[in-house]
């Protein structure tokens, strides 16, 4: 073995064995427009957001959670709750844009967004990304969960395929892959919303244009994939609810009422 790749891999294995610097980045804001203000709402007696930031700070892995935020009163209640929050642009086109805002002035090997209208997250989400994260060749992380069928044809969930290394081939709020023969075989995956990244990648995320089918899909992710930059993703068998109208709101009152209080992970 030549020196360089010696180097290399040493390098690698005291990445994969090490303890990461990983911080937990929870985007935000109150200017929601199709349930206004709902990072607020009670869910099971408590704020959206309480539900989002425990459930952070429940995974051993991570060194920090931070939430990000345009809103004073957001703010405020962290202080109130001894969370930590940092006050962010109110002009970030996206939860990313303010991740990379916080990254600007906190180091960590990797960065977490954890989005702040999923009120059924669980540590073990995040550690599913950290341990992706342990391979330094990997520069953008997610997950996938099996998709349910009810979800396949609802726009509002969005399906992931990959390729056997686990890398994404595509971001959609179609059905996909096409079952074209009604085979009912196909096995389809619905992706959540909770992202990992190093440094480099969310420098150039932030610099790059919008991308054509992130505009047509309305996916942020798809602009990483239009520029050639690849996103892996883990599988979880834990599933979530994005919240953004009524409905997923008291489908989310729902299940954390009906749940035990392991629901978010240990």
């Amino acid at each position: 073995m030549k020196a360089e790749d010696c180097e290399r891999f040493l390098k690698s294995f005291i990445l994969l064995t090490s303890k990461l610097k990983t911080i937990a980045i929870i985007p935000a804001r109150l200017a929601s427009t199709r349930l206004p203000r709902k990072i607020l709402r009670e869910i099971a007696g408590r704020p959206m957001l309480a539900h989002v930031y425990e459930a952070a700070k429940r995974c051993p892995q991570l060194t920090d959670v931070i939430v990000a935020t345009d809103s004073d009163e957001i703010a405020d209640l962290c202080n109130k709750n001894g969370w930590k929050a940092q006050l962010t642009s109110a002009r970030h086109r996206s939860g990313t844009e303010r991740v990379y805002e916080v990254a600007q002035s906190v180091a960590a090997d990797v960065y977490i967004n954890v989005q702040g209208d999923e009120p059924l997250a669980r540590s073990e989400h995040i550690s599913a990304l950290i341990d992706l994260m342990r391979n330094p060749a990997i520069a953008v992380g997610t997950i996938k969960t099996p998709c349910p069928g009810e979800d396949i044809n609802n726009p509002s969930a969005v399906k992931v395929v990959t390729d056997l290394a686990g890398r994404a081939l595509y971001f959609s709020r179609a059905a996909i892959p096409c079952d074209r023969d009604r085979t009912g075989e196909v096995r389809y995956f619905k992706h959540l919303g909770f992202y990992a990244y190093r440094k480099a990648a969310l420098d150039r995320f932030c610099v790059l244009p919008e991308s054509e089918l992130e505009r047509t899909e309305r996916l942020e992710q798809l602009r990483f994939l239009d520029n050639g930059i690849e996103i892996y993703v883990a599988e979880t068998p834990y599933d979530t609810i994005g919240v953004d109208t009524e409905e997923d709101l008291q489908r989310a009152e729902k299940q954390l009422q009906a749940a035990s209080p392991g629901l978010q992970g240990k």
